[in-house]
C-alpha cells in the first residue's frame, strides 16, 4: 500500500508544479487554490507512505520521480525543450531510484 500512497502523492506533486506554474505568482486564485490544495494532499499521502519507507528514502523518491514527471510532461505538452543534457539527468535520476529501492530499504 506505501507504494500506492507514493504514487498518488507524486502525482499530487506534479500537479502542484503545473498549478504554480499557472498561479502567476499567486495571482490567479483558481491556480493558487490547485497549487494549495495538491500540495496539502501530495503531503499527506507522501506522509502516509512514509509509515513505511524510511523518510529520506521515501522524500528521495517522491522528489526525484515528480522531478522526471514535471521534466517529461513539460516537454510533452508545455513546449519546454527536452535535450541530452536532459535526457542524461533523467536516466541519472532513475538509476538513483532504483540504487534506493536495491538498498532494501523498504
Amino acid at each position: 500500500m506505501h507504494w500506492l500512497y507514493l504514487a498518488i502523492a507524486v502525482a499530487f506533486e506534479i500537479a502542484v508544479a503545473i498549478a504554480a506554474g499557472k498561479a502567476e505568482g499567486f495571482k490567479n486564485r483558481k491556480w493558487t487554490a490547485i497549487t494549495l490544495i495538491s500540495g496539502a494532499l501530495a503531503t499527506f499521502f507522501l506522509s502516509k507512505s512514509l509509515l513505511t519507507f524510511d523518510v529520506g528514502v521515501g522524500y528521495a523518491l517522491w522528489t526525484s520521480v515528480a522531478g522526471v514527471g514535471i521534466t517529461i510532461l513539460g516537454a510533452l505538452f508545455f513546449g519546454q525543450r527536452l535535450n541530452v543534457n536532459k535526457a542524461i539527468g533523467i536516466v541519472l535520476v532513475i538509476g538513483g531510484v532504483v540504487g534506493l529501492q536495491l538498498s532494501g530499504s523498504a
